[in-house]
C-alpha cells in the first residue's frame, strides 16, 4: 500500500533517488545530499512547532509503498513563499502606446518583474515514478498536501501558488531562458537551474532587468514558450487545474512556465473534502477511489482507498487501512474524492 507521510531524516537516501530523477527546472529537489538534509530537518523541525500563522516553515512529504519501504513520489509545501527573500516572477501586463496625431491606439503585452506572490503559501517539490504518472497515485502525490492544509488551516497563507516546469527540448535547451536570461547570465538553462538549486533563485533574479521586457521584441520560439509546460510535470499541471488554480497572470523568470494561483478556501480538496467517522468493516465495499486522511500533525498519513462512502455516514475502511492511516473504530477521518 502506498502512504503519504511526512519525511523523515531517515529517508535521506531515498529522496535524493527520486531528486537525481527529477526534472530540470525543479529547483526545490536538488540532487544534493546535504541541501536535501536540510531540506528534512526544517520539514521535521516544521512539523513539531506550535504554528498559529503562516511563516518560515516547510513541510515536505514522501510516498512510502509499505510493502517494500521504498520512496515512490514526493512532494511539499512552503507555509509562506519567499519568507527570507522576495520571490521573483514575471508579470503578464499590457502597455498603452497611442498617438492621438497619428491615430494610432497599439497594446503591448510586456513582462515585469515583481515579488507579487511573496507571502502566498507555495507548492514545491513535486516528484512521482514515472510507472505512476498515469495512475491515481500521481492525485494521491499532489492532493495530500491540499489535505494536509485542509486540516491545519492556520498553518497557511489565504492564498496559494505553484511554479511548474517550463518547455525545454530534449537537449535541455530552454528558449525564453536562450532568450532574456542568457543576455543577463553566461550559463545555460541547466547551469542555472543547478545553481538556483543548491545555492538561491534570488542572486539571479536580482540581476534580471527591471525594465519591462516588451515580449514583440522576443523570438517567436520564446514567445511560444511562455506559459508551456514540460511533458514530464503535465500531469501535475492537469491535477492542479482541476483543483482550481488559474494561470496567465504570472511566469516563471527563467523558464517562462506558468505559475499558478488559487484562494486557498476554493481549492477543491480543500473545499470539497468532509470529516467523517470510521468504522472498521472485514471487507469493505469498493465504490469509488477517495484521500483519505486522519487529519494528524507530526503522525499524518494519507492513503488511496474504494470506498462506498455516503456523505454524513460512518466511512467503511478496512482493517489494513485503518492501520495504515494509524486510527481507530470511531476515530474522525478527511476524505475527498479522486
Amino acid at each position: 500500500m502506498l502512504v503519504m507521510r511526512p519525511a523523515q531524516l531517515s529517508d535521506l537516501a531515498e529522496v535524493q533517488r527520486l531528486a537525481a530523477s527529477s526534472p530540470i527546472g525543479v529547483t526545490s529537489l536538488p540532487d544534493d545530499a546535504e541541501r536535501l538534509r536540510d531540506k528534512i530537518i526544517a520539514s521535521e523541525a516544521s512539523f513539531t512547532a506550535e504554528v498559529s500563522f503562516n511563516g518560515e516553515e516547510s513541510y515536505f512529504f514522501v510516498l512510502e509503498d509499505t510493502v517494500t519501504g521504498k520512496l515512490a513520489g514526493c512532494s511539499g509545501i512552503a507555509a509562506s513563499a519567499g519568507y527570507s527573500e522576495p520571490f521573483y516572477s514575471f508579470r503578464n501586463e499590457t502597455f498603452v502606446h497611442a498617438s492621438r496625431a497619428l491615430g494610432i491606439h497599439n497594446k503591448i503585452h510586456v513582462l515585469s518583474l515583481c515579488h507579487d506572490l511573496t507571502g502566498k503559501s507555495l507548492l514545491t517539490s513535486f516528484y512521482i515514478d514515472h510507472s505512476l504518472q498515469s495512475s491515481d497515485c500521481a492525485e494521491l502525490n499532489s492532493r495530500s498536501r491540499l489535505l494536509f492544509m485542509a486540516c491545519h488551516p492556520e498553518r497557511f497563507a489565504d492564498s496559494v501558488v505553484v511554479e511548474i516546469v517550463g518547455y525545454s527540448d530534449a537537449q535541455s535547451e530552454s528558449p525564453f531562458w536562450d532568450a532574456v536570461g542568457r543576455n543577463f547570465f553566461d550559463m545555460s538553462y541547466v547551469e542555472a537551474e543547478r545553481i538556483s538549486g543548491l545555492k538561491s533563485r534570488t542572486f539571479l533574479a536580482e540581476l534580471m532587468p527591471n525594465y519591462p521586457i516588451y515580449v514583440p521584441l522576443l523570438p517567436d520560439s520564446a514567445q511560444d514558450a511562455m506559459g508551456q509546460v514540460h511533458p514530464s510535470v503535465q500531469v501535475t499541471f492537469d491535477i492542479l487545474m482541476r483543483e482550481g488554480f488559474e494561470t496567465d497572470h504570472y511566469i516563471d523568470i527563467f523558464d517562462g512556465g506558468p505559475s499558478l494561483h488559487a484562494r486557498t478556501s476554493g481549492i477543491r480538496s480543500i473545499a470539497q473534502s468532509r470529516l467523517a467517522p470510521v468504522r472498521i468493516a472485514e471487507l469493505a465495499r469498493g465504490g469509488r477511489p477517495y484521500l483519505v486522511s486522519n487529519g494528524q500533525l507530526q503522525d499524518f498519513r494519507v492513503v488511496l482507498a474504494e470506498l462506498d462512502w455516503v456523505p454524513g455516514k460512518p466511512v467503511g475502511v478496512t482493517a489494513e487501512v485503518a492501520e495504515a492511516l494509524g486510527v481507530g473504530e470511531g476515530a474522525s477521518v478527511r476524505l475527498v474524492a479522486v
